[in-house]
């Protein structure tokens, strides 16, 4: 399992590449909140963090890199290759969006768009790497990706986190497997899912090898079929669970987060605070 000390490695590789992210307290929900503004790091989320701690922690063959993703990582992968000056090709699903797609591709990756879901641009990209030797950055089930995605936690902490609870919207598992792996039980760790994509909640119910059907506003997200092996390891080692949110609770956060904050998330951004609201 990825531990404390991984994470710390990885903080101190990446912190001059990627943005110290702002906190913002609030009580403007009723609530005593304190939100991490992740989707002001580069590529609009967290997933910057993994992917340029994964390459900076290997020797990049001449292939090149790739990577499957569902918008975020991709995007993730491909700014983290440029910035280091690698080549990389990037199988995403059709519902991705435009708006990913486009960035992706704006970001000089060579970019494949497949037909279908998260699994389906995985298939395409694990049979890209068996073909060429390109080197493989997982979207979330990886040492080196959870790690970088811990640095969220790390950070936060420095920021003077004091939060008894903390809510994290779960996909595959990089972020909260992260956060599970720094917090060591210092605080409470609650996973959150659309119920349109259970993904970790099902795994905790019938076992890590479950996989479930997803769909929803959230899907290009928060659509990975089975949670990763990191993840449930640890969400298993300290007791975390899950809630689970409706869509429309969700696209409801989203317009209150413009309302009260001016804070324009993807509905995967807003999940977690939908599990408070709602």
């Amino acid at each position: 399992m990825v531990n404390s000390e991984q994470i710390g490695a990885a903080w101190d590789k990446i912190r001059g590449h990627v943005v110290r992210t702002p906190v913002i307290q609030t009580d403007v929900f009723g609530l005593s909140l304190a939100i991490k503004l992740e989707h002001m790091q580069h590529t609009g989320s967290f997933k910057a963090r993994g992917a340029m701690n994964s390459l900076l922690s290997m020797n990049v063959p001449n292939a090149g890199l790739v990577a499957a993703s569902g918008g975020n990582h991709g995007a993730a992968v491909a700014w983290a290759a440029a910035r280091l000056g690698h080549k990389a090709r990037i199988y995403v699903p059709e519902i991705a969006g435009q708006a990913k797609i486009n960035l992706i591709k704006n970001l000089g990756a060579n970019l494949v768009v497949v037909p279908g879901a998260y699994s389906n641009a995985l298939e395409q990209a694990l049979e890209y790497e068996a073909d060429t030797g390109a080197a493989q950055i997982h979207a979330f089930d990886a040492p080196g990706t959870v790690a970088g995605q811990g640095t969220v936690m790390a950070e936060w902490e420095d920021q003077g986190l004091e939060a008894d609870t903390v809510l994290i919207a779960v996909g595959g598992g990089g972020l909260i497997g992260g956060a599970m792996a720094w917090l060591q039980g210092r605080c409470k760790v609650v996973g959150v899912e659309p119920f349109n994509a259970p993904t970790l909640t099902k795994a905790l119910q019938n076992g890590p090898q479950t996989t479930v059907e997803v769909s929803g506003i959230a899907a290009n997200a928060l659509g990975a079929k089975q949670v990763g092996t990191i993840c449930y390891d640890l969400a298993q080692a300290t007791g975390t669970r899950t809630v689970n949110v409706e869509d429309d609770a969700i696209g409801k956060t989203q317009l209150l987060l413009w309302e009260k904050l001016r804070q324009l998330v993807e509905p995967a951004g807003a999940a977690a605070l939908a599990a408070l609201l709602s």
